[in-house]
């Protein structure tokens, strides 16, 4: 009997990856959209999506930013500036899309753009703190979403929002997890509403990979420009060595942080041709094998693994 179920089971598994590799055909005849696209997982995606023909509309904030991914694409790419924060540029460029696709429609959106903003103990923080990384990871997204939406509807294509292992678990104070833990929701309601019109909304939660948003010394610098305003009680409580130590503990995690930027691709590349995309992604090894699980952990596992990171306060009582 245990040979019966050890072979259905190793079945099941075997017609389910068969299930993943179905891939969708005439890539050359589909249009996707990327935010985000001056560096980084979004600037990868629309040079690796340009190489394989899909038409690329890429995303940028800057001009610098556009012009470089211009010199390093086909002809076929075209590049928009677009500030997701600002709903007239977004409504704009959401017109201009429509005018470049037609009738086709927008086979894939793929949410991208995001910051990090401050990342510092909460009470070391104002409310102005949260909204850069609400604004552009939240709303900026929403914005987008509900802008393209109708071009992904008419072609039944996809929707990836790319969220972040701080969408399951919340590392450190600041806007960023708030962000994510709302794009999480905002996903979830998403995927829900478009299945009737057959479109696929998929998540991608990174781990830590090294990019120019999660640059440690420009991290550092944020953090120091916000001690420099602290009352001298909360100075006194964390201690004047607090911010180094945390430099320090950062460092130690260094080998850790993924380099290879194609693992988030990979899995957008997934999300945009499989027949069956799947419902999320997790990108990194570090997120596969202990991020993710940890979030399905009690929180008192959570807390006791993500305090011995946590730098030791000088006088916590000191209040």
């Amino acid at each position: 009997m245990f040979l019966w179920v050890l072979a259905l089971l190793i079945l099941c598994a075997f017609l389910w990856n068969c299930k993943g590799r179905l891939k969708i055909a005439d890539i050359n005849d589909k249009y996707i959209f990327i935010t985000g696209c001056d560096t980084g997982f979004g600037n990868l995606a629309a040079r690796t999506f340009d190489k394989k023909g899909f038409h690329v509309i890429a995303a940028c904030l800057t001009e610098s930013g556009s012009t470089a991914l211009k010199a390093e694409t086909s002809q076929r790419l075209r590049t928009v500036l677009l500030d997701v924060t600002d709903p007239e540029n977004v409504k704009r460029t959401a017109q201009w899309v429509k005018n470049q696709v037609g009738e086709k429609g927008l086979w894939g959106l793929i949410n991208n753009a995001g910051v990090l903003g401050v990342l510092a103990p909460t009470d070391w923080l104002t409310v102005e703190d949260y909204r850069e990384p609400i604004e552009v990871n939240l709303f900026g997204l929403i914005s987008v979403t509900l802008n393209m939406l109708p071009l992904v509807k008419k072609a039944r294509g996809r929707v990836i929002n790319v969220s972040s292992i701080g969408g399951r678990l919340a590392i450190g104070g600041g806007g960023y997890a708030p962000s994510k833990y709302a794009v999480e929701g905002f996903n979830d309601s998403l995927r829900r509403d478009m299945k009737a019109f057959g479109v696929y909304v998929s998540c991608i939660e990174p781990g830590l990979f090294k990019t120019q948003l999660s640059d440690p010394i420009k991290t550092t610098e944020k953090k120091l420009a916000i001690w420099k305003h602290l009352s001298p009680d909360i100075k006194q409580q964390y201690g004047e060595g607090y911010i180094e130590k945390s430099l320090d503990k950062l460092k130690s995690t260094a080998s850790c942080v993924n380099v290879d930027l194609s693992l988030v691709v990979e899995c957008m590349d997934h999300a945009l041709t499989s027949l069956f995309p799947k419902t999320r992604y997790a990108a990194g090894k570090d997120a596969k094998a202990f991020w993710i699980p940890l979030s399905h952990m009690p929180a008192v596992l959570q807390d006791f693994l993500l305090l011995k990171q946590k730098v030791e306060l000088a006088n916590p009582k000191a209040v």
